[in-house]
């Protein structure tokens, strides 16, 4: 069956999809709110009733987690991994300043961009295939994740645990740009915090027995943030800082929080290395650092580039052209690709405004990118 029927099909289908993306917009669902998550949860479930076997990881702090494996016909034993996640960043109460609307040709709200809507188009891709009898070479399962917007603590291993079944990994996170580029790199991060403990003293009466924390953390952070290349796509932000007491107490304790980006595994060993090997300058004072949330970069390889190439040639099947790009933030696109998984990311929806209040989707773009999932799936 040509692409151009499957779009017509998804085109049909495109009032429903709307209505669905609606539904879920409309349910606040931001990462701490595990009832709110949930009732995402329970609006896919509702919707894959009769295609999907669905699989229901229950948490206990955030929302749980799903996995669809979708009836669709194969004719191999391979899986193809569809990712998505179901929370936001927005907090409850932002849907009465910033409510669901359908105008000026886009869709409007609190997370549909990021990424309810593409949640929608890896549905409405498995249903393409079941109801058009479109046989694809392997399974089609979609692990969707509760956690995502604060580095999937909890959904990682499931997240690993599905990309070692697969062959490949679709990303259904938004496209970059209202061009609607595919993302074929995305930069790796990883926090740390940086504690320094000195000694007090009374800054008046005995300030020469104290060894100043603060000090030592300003020196430390100068350090850190002299590791920041922007040419060669390496930084350090120095985020928070705390630290001290009083005006005249010769301070203790300070510590500061920093966000590490890299482009490749090289620099992230370089980096991490050079943080967590920090010394102190004053001998009196001592260094602890912390890792927090670490990913490995998603990197252009060559079996990225093809997967890319493959969906290029579908949109232009479909009269649509389409690019690539590479991006500073991490997805779970990145957990897969660290495991040499190729991973194609930014499938989903097109727009712009993630995390802000123009959050927006473009209405025309809609049936065009749940068709590229779904010949996708199918030729892979």
């Amino acid at each position: 069956m040509s692409t151009r029927k499957i779009l017509e099909y998804i085109q049909s289908q495109q009032d429903s999809m709307v209505d669905l993306i609606r539904t879920l917009v409309e349910i606040e669902s931001p990462t701490h709110h595990k009832a709110g998550v949930d009732s995402v949860a329970d609006a896919i479930v509702k919707a894959a009733e009769g295609i999907a076997k669905v699989t229901r990881y229950p948490q206990q702090e955030y929302g749980d987690h799903l996995r669809l494996e979708f009836d669709i016909p194969t004719q191999g034993d391979g899986q193809i991994l569809g990712l998505g996640h179901l929370d936001t960043v927005y907090e409850l109460g932002t849907l009465k300043h910033m409510p669901w609307a359908q105008e000026k040709g886009r869709l409007w709200g609190p997370g549909v961009f990021d990424m309810k809507a593409g949640v929608v188009y890896l549905l409405y891709a498995a249903k393409a295939l079941r109801e058009l009898n479109l046989q694809s070479r392997c399974r089609f399962v979609v692990q969707l994740n509760s956690d995502e917007e604060i580095g999937s603590p909890t959904s990682t291993p499931f997240t690993e645990q599905e990309a070692k079944r697969s062959s490949v990994v679709l990303v259904a996170e938004p496209s970059f740009g209202v061009e609607g580029n595919l993302k074929t790199a995305r930069k790796g991060g990883c926090s740390y915090r940086i504690e320094v403990e000195g000694k007090a003293s009374h800054s008046g009466l005995d300030f020469a027995a104290g060894a100043n924390a603060i000090v030592e953390l300003a020196e430390q952070i100068t350090r850190v943030a002299d590791l920041t290349d922007l040419e060669s796509g390496k930084t350090v932000n120095v985020g928070v800082i705390r630290g001290g007491t009083a005006t005249n107490v010769v301070p203790e304790h300070a510590w500061v929080d920093v966000d590490v980006r890299f482009s490749d595994r090289q620099q992230a060993e370089e980096l991490m290395c050079r943080i967590e090997t920090l010394k102190p300058l004053n001998p009196r004072c001592s260094i602890r650092v912390i890792e927090g949330r670490k990913k490995m970069p998603l990197e252009r390889t060559p079996q990225v580039v093809e997967l890319f190439n493959l969906a290029r040639k579908i949109s232009s099947e479909m009269g649509m052209g389409l690019a690539e790009a590479s991006v500073g933030g991490c997805s779970d696109g990145n957990t897969t690709a660290a495991l040499g998984i190729p991973t194609l990311d930014g499938i989903g929806a097109v727009g712009e405004g993630a995390h802000s209040c123009n959050e927006s989707i473009l209405e025309k773009r809609i049936a065009d990118r749940a068709a590229l999932i779904t010949a996708m799936v199918q030729r892979l």
